[in-house]
C-alpha cells in the first residue's frame, strides 16, 4: 500500500509571494493536499509575520490547477459558522471543489484568548465544538439554515449557491480524546492526528500511540453505524518531528507501521527557510517512498 502524501506550509511566509511559490512548489512536486495552519498567532513563531487562512488559502486557489487546498485546523475559538460557513462556500467555489475543511476543538493558548471570552473548561470546549460543527455541517448542505443552540444561532442563514462538492465539501476531524473521536466518526470524511501530545515521545511509543488513536476511532465509527474505511486516516508529523527522514529505510519503515495502523496518509511541513519542517534533503527520498 502507498500512502499518499500532503504537505503543511505555514502562514508565517513573508512576503506573501512566498507562501504561494511554496504552494505552486508542492503541487508541482505531487503533494495530494496543500494545508495551512487557521490560527490568529501561534506561539512558537509568535514574534513574526502571520498571515489570515482564508485569503492566503483563496490566493493560493487560483495559482494552482490540481492539488486540494485547505485548514489544518480551524476551531471555534475565533470563528462564528455563519461567516465562516460563507468564506468557504465562496473558497470551494473558487476552487473548483478543491477545498478540504480541517477542524478541531482548538488549543487552550492565544487563540483562545483573543476575543476577550473567558477561559472555558475541556468540557465547555468539548461541547461548543460538537455544536459548532453540528452547525457548519448543515448550513454547508442546505440553502438557509435557522437553528439555535446553546453556542450559536443562525437566523435565515443563506448559502448559495453552496458547495461545488456535494453535499458539501469534506471535512477532516483532528481528534484523539473519546468526545472527538465520536464527532469524526459522526462528521468526518477524514480524521487527522499528530499522535502523542506533549513533550517528544521515542518512536515506539509514538508508533504505539497512533494505533491506539486509530483502533478508538475504528470503534467510534462502529458506534455511527460506519465501517473502518468510511473516514480517510491522515497522520502529521510535527514541526520538528526528524527521525522518520533519518534515512530512506526509516522512511519506509514508518510508512509501513502507518499503513498497518490504517493510516492512508502522512502530512509534512515543507521545507522552510528556518530549518524546521521536512529537510529538503529528505523531499527526493520522500517524494520516492510515497511514488511521486
Amino acid at each position: 500500500m502507498t500512502l499518499d502524501l500532503s504537505a503543511l506550509v505555514l502562514p508565517d511566509r513573508h512576503p506573501v509571494s512566498t507562501f504561494l511559490a511554496d504552494v505552486q512548489e508542492a503541487e508541482r512536486a505531487g503533494v495530494r493536499a496543500v494545508w495551512t495552519y487557521d490560527h490568529l498567532t501561534w506561539p512558537l513563531l509568535a514574534d513574526g509575520p502571520w498571515y489570515g487562512a482564508v485569503p492566503l488559502l483563496a490566493a493560493a486557489a487560483v495559482v494552482t490547477d490540481r492539488v486540494r487546498l485547505g485548514t489544518q485546523v480551524a476551531s471555534p475559538n475565533f470563528r462564528h459558522p455563519v461567516p465562516f460557513a460563507k468564506e468557504l462556500m465562496t473558497l470551494d467555489q473558487l476552487s473548483g471543489g478543491r477545498l478540504e475543511l480541517g477542524v478541531g476543538v482548538g488549543t487552550e493558548g492565544p487563540d483562545a484568548l483573543v476575543l476577550g471570552e473567558p477561559p472555558r473548561s475541556r468540557r465547555e470546549r468539548a461541547d461548543r465544538f460538537g455544536e459548532w460543527l453540528g452547525l457548519l455541517d448543515q448550513l454547508l448542505r442546505e440553502p438557509v439554515v435557522t437553528a439555535h443552540g446553546e453556542f450559536y444561532d443562525a437566523v435565515d442563514a443563506h448559502q448559495l449557491p453552496g458547495c461545488v462538492q456535494q453535499p458539501r465539501l469534506p471535512f477532516t476531524v483532528a481528534a484523539t480524546g473519546p468526545k472527538a473521536l465520536r464527532l469524526a466518526a459522526r462528521h468526518g470524511q477524514a480524521w487527522v492526528t499528530y499522535g502523542p501530545f506533549g513533550a517528544a515521545v521515542e518512536p515506539g511509543e509514538w508508533f504505539t500511540a497512533v494505533a491506539d488513536q486509530s483502533a478508538r476511532l475504528t470503534e467510534a465509527l462502529a458506534e455511527e453505524g460506519r465501517a473502518p474505511g468510511d473516514v480517510r486516516r491522515t497522520v502529521q508529523f510535527g514541526l520538528e518531528m526528524y527521525w522518520p527522514f533519518e534515512s530512506a529505510e526509516r522512511y519506509a519503515d514508518t510508512l509501513g507501521r502507518l499503513a498497518e495502523a490504517g493510516v492512508a496518509e502522512v502530512s509534512v511541513h515543507w521545507p522552510r527557510p528556518d530549518g524546521r519542517g521536512l529537510p529538503p534533503a529528505a523531499l527526493p527520498l520522500v517524494a520516492a517512498a510515497h511514488g511521486l
